[in-house]
């Protein structure tokens, strides 16, 4: 048994394809199923399903996918330990980011630490917020950005910011004429929302509860991105909320449309997460102090509060 099968099986386990598998661990088909093979006539059973497609783990496999993680980390953390001592930032770095952070966040930061750590191979993955904490769980993602608090009992927290909720309110609408908007302003049946899945829809949402016309879970409309929303808006079928960063680069014949909230503004706070177990920490302090730096020249809102992005 070797740590290098193990790293095999737990590709497999991920892509559920050996083809996958084998382009994403630089090995060629063959060589894969060749390794995965042996460690299972070793072991005398077998950790694939492989009449399944996808393929599946057996029941034994996924116990033994489960002990491959914990060596391959461990054996990871013996080099990381390693790294640390000679201060060698570099490597493969798995980041996933949320869909409603990605746009905005990664064109101010991603240059910047590419010319600062030219060793990093940065891998970024747009997620949703389940599908990363499965990762970083699973040992798939090093880090990750998203809005929190997450409160999960694998995965450190680490504040980058918080960014404050921004009205877009179109021309005619029952709160054009305000200047400032108050959480009590909104009404949850006139705010056009991202569709299900999104954490900036339930922060929406849990705001709306707050407010006086909240708890109505009914949305006429959805969509998956801001700027459909925004033209839905100037459409005339409602307001919609976006998020501080996004509307830097809204059409400057729009921003007349912007409203922000009076003190203590709405917003989420954004961090980055990863493991507990505090693999590559050296990559994470580095990309922490490139993104917390930059963010500071953009966003100086200071009086907010803190808006859950979870369900309620």
């Amino acid at each position: 048994m070797t740590i290098t099968q193990l790293k095999y099986v737990l590709a497999v386990a991920e892509h559920q394809n050996f083809t996958k598998a084998a382009e994403k661990t630089f090995v060629t088909q063959p060589t894969l199923s060749m390794q995965i093979q042996k460690l299972e006539d070793e072991l005398d059973i077998l950790i694939f399903d492989r009449s399944k497609k996808p393929i599946e783990l057996t029941e034994v496999g996924k116990k033994i996918v489960e002990q491959a993680r914990n060596i391959v980390n461990e054996s990871e953390r013996m080099q990381d330990v390693v790294d640390q001592e000679k201060g060698f930032i570099g490597g493969t770095f798995k980041l996933g980011i949320i869909p409603t952070i990605m746009p905005t966040l990664l064109p101010m930061f991603l240059k910047n630490f590419s010319n600062r750590y030219p060793k990093v191979q940065l891998k970024i993955e747009e997620l949703n917020t389940d599908e990363i904490i499965t990762k970083i769980s699973d040992g798939y993602l090093d880090a990750a950005i998203a809005a929190t608090p997450l409160k999960h009992d694998k995965i450190k927290e680490r504040v980058l910011y918080y960014e404050p909720f921004v009205g877009y309110i179109p021309e005619n609408h029952r709160l054009t004429s305000k200047e400032k908007l108050e959480v009590g302003d909104l009404d949850i049946d006139d705010i056009l929302l991202l569709e299900d899945g999104h954490c900036f829809r339930d922060g929406i949402i849990n705001l709306c509860k707050a407010s006086k016309h909240g708890g109505i879970d009914k949305f006429q409309l959805e969509s998956g991105s801001f700027e459909t929303l925004v033209k839905l808006s100037n459409e005339g079928l409602g307001m919609t909320l976006l998020p501080y960063l996004h509307t830097l680069d809204i059409n400057p014949s729009l921003t007349k449309n912007l409203r922000y909230f009076k003190n203590p503004s709405p917003a989420r706070e954004v961090s980055l997460i990863y493991s507990k177990s505090e693999l590559k920490l050296q990559t994470i302090n580095a990309l922490y102090d490139i993104i917390a730096g930059v963010i500071r020249g953009a966003i100086a809102f200071q009086d907010v509060k803190v808006i859950s992005p979870t369900k309620k």
